[in-house]
This record gives C-alpha cells, structure tokens and sequence, in this order.
C-alpha cells in the first residue's frame, strides 16, 4: 500500500498493518504523534514531503492507495485521480467520501476504520479500535451542550484581512462534527459544504466564544497563529479574541479523520467548557 499522508499510515498501523506500507507522502501528519507510534511512522518510506506526486505513487507499485480526504486524489496538482490509478491496476480508497447534509458527528473515521478492516480481514481489530474510540468519545461528550445551549465556535486557518472575506469551514466538514460533538455551533455550519465565507460582519454579529486557529497550511507556528489571530481588528469585538480563548488545533486532525480524532474533540470540547 501507498498512503497518501502519513495520518492515513496510522490508521493502518494501528490495524498492525503498518507491514504493508511500502510509502507516504505528506509525512508532516505524523508530527502530531509520539512514542511508538511516531517511531513507526519515522519508518516509513517517503515519497513525496508534501502532497503524493502521481509518478512516484505509480512508480511504487501498489495494490492499493489510501488517504483521509478525497482531495488528495486529483485536487492538487500532480496528484493522481483514481482513473489514472485505475488504469495503473491500482485501487483507491479514501476516508471522506463528498459529504452531504450537515456533519454532526466523527463517523467518518469509524466508516474508514471499517472499510480498511474489512479489506485486509482484521474486522476484530478494526471494531476493537472503533470501541475504544467510541468509548472515549462518549466520555467526553456525555454533558456537551446541544442546540441553542451550544458554544459558539468559529475556525480559522490564518488571521482574516480588510477586504476579504472570513474562510473557514462549513457545515457538512468533519471539523463541523468535531465542534457539535464538543458541545459548539459552528458559526458557518447553515453553509453547507466542506468550506464557507463569511464576512467580517457576519463573524461579529456570531460573535464566537472559541476560535479554533487551526494550524498546517502554512509555517506559522500554533503561537504565531493564536497571535495573529489576536490581532486582527476584524475579530477585536468577539467573545473569543476579548477573553482570550483562541486554541491551536492540528488541521490534520480537525479537518480530516484521525487515530487522534478523540484528541481532536477534547481539545474543542475543553475550550468551550470554559467559555460555557
């Protein structure tokens, strides 16, 4: 197998399939995970240090290509799509197929889970690993608040600027199922879709008791991103930025389905118990 990010390696590791990896792209997932498992992943042929190039994902010959978002097959440049790695006798198999209505929940990484398990024949282990997921989960969220009781939370990957509009994501992405899993209301989840826009106008008048400053697209540290967020006068006047509650979060375990999809929802899930 050929994972086309290191976030996908996990969850093959984590079924005791890390044998078959013969390499990863988009090894800067694994920073988020330590002791064995990082190890592990260390291990790992490299294919490609950002997204998976087509030629060496071809080149390496596998029967199967998997990633945790469909928009590793095709939507970035030079990465393959599953009819060139058809025609290549390669399989593929991604963890978000395109989502439709709004996302409240992680399911997502629980189909995956299965899918994977069901492929390879360790079914047992792949519901093992689902309960234990699950059990956490449920822990967590047993008093998360619902409804119009629910914390408003807004994500941003950068620090909005005058004149543009406020991109963060919508309502059927896995980060909407995180947050509403938490007990937060994502401020843009009657967009529905993987992403939406809002303006600075629409992001006071939701005035968010959380911003989540999701880190990854760029080389900001989570510091640098929390104070650049800070700092932006188009937030200055929203709960959030006044008490300070602006929380790093990895967009490779927000955006996506994780093995770390339970550290995910304790992060959210810790923030909006103190805004509450």
């Amino acid at each position: 197998m050929v994972t086309l990010d290191a976030g996908a390696a996990a969850f093959l590791i984590a079924l005791g399939l890390g044998d078959r990896i013969v390499g990863t792209a988009a090894p800067e997932f694994k920073d988020d995970f330590s002791g064995a498992m990082r190890k592990k992943l260390d291990a790992l042929p490299v294919l490609s240090d950002k997204v998976a190039n087509k030629e060496s994902v071809i080149a390496a010959r596998p029967d199967l290509v998997t990633g945790i978002s469909r928009y590793e097959l095709g939507a970035f440049d030079g990465t393959p799509t599953e009819k060139q790695l058809k025609e290549n006798g390669i399989a593929a198999m991604v963890a978000c197929d395109t989502a439709e209505g709004l996302s409240t929940n992680i399911d997502a990484t629980y189909r995956y889970i299965t899918r994977l398990a069901e492929v390879f024949r360790v079914q047992a282990k792949g519901k093992a690993l689902i309960v234990d997921m699950k059990r956490e989960v449920t822990a967590l969220t047993a008093s998360a608040r619902k409804g119009a009781d629910a914390v408003p939370v807004l994500s941003l990957s950068a620090a909005p600027a005058g004149g543009t509009g406020i991109n963060t994501s919508g309502g059927s992405s896995h980060a909407n199922g995180v947050i509403t899993l938490a007990g937060g209301r994502n401020v843009a989840a009657s967009t529905l879709g993987d992403f939406a826009t809002l303006s600075a106008e629409e992001a006071t008048r939701s005035n968010p008791k959380v911003i989540l400053a999701v880190t990854g697209f760029s080389r900001q540290s989570g510091r640098q991103l929390i104070d650049a967020i800070k700092s932006s006068p188009l937030l200055a006047d929203t709960d959030a930025v006044k008490d300070g509650r602006v929380v790093a979060i990895p967009q490779s375990i927000l955006l996506s389905p994780s093995v770390l999809g339970v550290r995910a929802v304790r992060t959210v899930a810790e923030a909006v118990e103190d805004a509450s």
